[in-house]
């Protein structure tokens, strides 16, 4: 379980394909205590397994359903990756539960400034909207933020300075992809809501 307040941003040093499978390498900052192998971290929203540390950062293991599902198969090398360890119990809870399971993408479609704020309109799947409310949580590339706005094709999110800083966020072009997870609490009200009808 993550907290979606990104701890540092990484970058993408090398990727591997096999057997329909990605193995991704992420070169980061140490951390504090070090990264173990089997250890769960979330790359881009995406709840993965720490496979092996290395001199540089760590390496993980893709599914081809993630892939499928995420924007991490299309990373080039460099991409700047935002990154979080697993939550333990008992942490801070500053942003809203997030799974790490990525259930679709968001795409960029308009991106303006507030004063010293940004604001980010996506684009994304009705099934997703759909279990979106107005000032609900949303998790995009793992970052826990708030709706400001839902549309019937869209929703907005605002963005403070220091999460545009601290996040690859501020990296986004119109037409850039973001992985979504919805609130987790929210779909499973979603659900019930739907096996009542």
């Amino acid at each position: 379980m993550f907290t979606g307040l990104i701890q540092q941003v990484g970058k993408l040093a090398a990727r591997r394909s096999s057997g329909g499978a990605l193995r991704l390498e992420i070169s980061a900052q140490k951390w504090n205590p070090p990264l173990a192998g089997g250890e769960s971290v979330a790359i881009n929203g995406v709840c993965l397994t720490v496979a092996r540390t290395t001199e540089r950062g760590f390496a993980c293991d893709v599914l081809a359903e993630t892939i499928k599902c995420s924007n991490l198969g299309r990373k080039s090398i460099g991409a700047a990756l935002n990154l979080e360890r697993a939550a333990r119990l008992g942490d801070p809870l500053g942003g809203h539960l997030v799974a790490g399971h990525v259930e679709g993408l968001g795409t960029l479609i308009k991106r303006t400034t507030d004063g010293r704020d940004w604001t980010l309109k996506f684009s994304c799947d009705n099934a997703l909207l759909r279990q979106m409310v107005g000032k609900g949580s949303i998790s995009c590339d793992g970052v826990s933020l708030t709706i400001a706005s839902l549309e019937k094709t869209s929703f907005s999110v605002n963005i403070i300075p220091f999460t545009w800083t601290d996040t690859n966020l501020h990296q986004l072009r119109e037409k850039d992809t973001v992985n979504l997870e919805t609130d987790l609490i929210g779909k499973y009200v979603f659900r019930r809501m739907e096996q009542e009808e």
